[in-house]
């Protein structure tokens, strides 16, 4: 009996059966040259077009499988597999181009074209991160702060994952200490020296916090005298200031006025701070829920493949320039 055959008599043992077959395959069948890893990048494509590319591949299937006598049903797979990986290969992440940077920084004007190239490419590129992470310090974190049952969850952001003697960067270094550091060595040396008196500031900050939120575990309640809890807003505080003068001289140096600094606390810091904390919460649940379905490429394929409903068509993430330009 040939492969065509036993596919073709194979029971299918119902809904889940097929839906754990074709996750199989399909995860077999990307993982040959796509990435699984989701990172915010200035050039995401948005969940708008996703879904008009997924609509597009719906509408032409049955031109594509117009005969099940035809083909076999292994081969029909495969070829839905290619289809929807191909597809999904536009939601891959881009650096912008050397071309790109240029259009892009003269339509956004300011001093970015009198910028070292390096600079100007470091800003395009960490611009966006960047007022994310911002918006996690004031909206997310601060919470987090003034909630000693949360502060399991703070620890977690100074501690350094790895494997197998692998060593990776803590949260913060990953979304705060590092993009300040590459955005200041790409600036002339006085906004250099600027930029990194003020991360100096920020990581004295933040080394208050982590020390006073060091060794302590969600779900497991402890008693935190008076002088953590000063030490921890000590921390934010001194943080939030660092944060501020990095964004001043930042700010300065590209002649634009895009990223918002952050107030203190008080009755009125959101409306100061002119950002919205339900757009933001809105962004983390949806780029979760992106991430637990392997990231942009294979959701989208996945929406291409799953057309009894099962799975939504798209990661769904907001449109990443339109969150940045919240004036």
């Amino acid at each position: 009996m040939s492969m065509d055959d036993k596919v073709r008599k194979a029971p299918l043992g119902g809904k889940k059966s097929v839906l754990g077959s074709i996750a199989s395959m399909l995860f077999h069948v990307l993982s040959l040259g796509l990435p699984s890893s989701f990172s915010f990048s200035p050039s995401v494509t948005s969940s708008r077009s996703g879904a008009s590319t997924s609509t597009t591949w719906l509408a032409s299937s049955s031109s594509t499988f117009p005969d099940h006598s035809a083909i076999s049903r292994r081969e029909a797979f495969f070829r839905a597999a290619a289809a929807g990986a191909s597809s999904a290969a536009l939601f891959v992440p881009l650096r912008p181009s050397s071309a790109s940077t240029a259009s892009t920084a003269e339509a956004m004007g300011g001093n970015l074209n009198d910028l070292p190239p390096e600079a100007t490419r470091s800003y395009l590129q960490y611009r966006v991160p960047f007022v994310i992470s911002s918006d996690f310090y004031i909206f997310e974190l601060q919470e987090k702060l003034e909630s000693t049952d949360d502060w399991g969850e703070i620890g977690q952001l100074f501690q350094a994952n790895g494997g197998r003697g692998a060593s990776l960067p803590s949260r913060i270094e990953r979304e705060f200490v590092n993009p300040m550091r590459i955005l200041g060595l790409s600036m002339p040396p006085d906004t250099a020296e600027k930029m990194q008196d003020s991360q100096a500031i920020f990581e004295r900050g933040m080394f208050k916090l982590g020390q006073a939120t060091k060794g302590i575990r969600r779900d497991i309640p402890i008693v935190i005298d008076a002088a953590q809890i000063k030490l921890a807003n000590d921390g934010w505080e001194e943080g939030r200031k660092g944060l501020n003068g990095f964004i001043v001289a930042l700010n300065e140096a590209t002649g634009l006025d895009d990223v918002q600094t952050l107030p203190p606390r008080g009755p009125n810091q959101f409306q100061e701070y002119g950002r919205s904390k339900r757009r933001y919460n809105e962004l983390v649940k949806k780029t979760k829920l992106c991430q637990n379905r392997g990231g942009p490429t294979l959701a989208q394929a996945w929406g291409g493949l799953m057309v009894t409903g099962y799975l939504q068509d798209s990661c769904g993430i907001p449109d990443l320039e339109l969150y940045f330009n919240q004036k």
